[in-house]
């Protein structure tokens, strides 16, 4: 999967489009708009919303595309993973 904001730095560039000039425009800060496009930071609702408003990029696909791209990351936790596997076998107590 890949993560929104690569889709969304895509677009940017595509309409020239500087990330510091739509983080003003949409009045949040330049370093968080800058790490979900780098994949950083997870695209959330809320500018997913934003961003669909600004630009006409539909929201629920890339809120689609930050789900499928959380998951990954999760399954490719090996902590997480370990974490897993002991709750499953402690669920199949009950």
């Amino acid at each position: 999967p890949t993560h929104p904001g690569e889709v969304l730095k895509d677009e940017l560039d595509y309409r020239g489009i500087s990330q510091r000039a739509l983080a003003r425009d949409l009045g949040m800060s330049y370093s968080v708009l800058n790490e979900v496009l780098n994949g950083k930071r997870a695209l959330n609702t809320e500018l997913a919303m934003m961003l669909e408003a600004a630009l006409g990029v539909d929201a629920a696909p890339l809120l689609a595309m930050q789900n499928e791209y959380n998951m990954m990351m999760a399954e490719r936790n090996e902590s997480f993973m370990e974490k897993l596997k002991n709750v499953k076998r402690i669920a199949a107590v009950f």
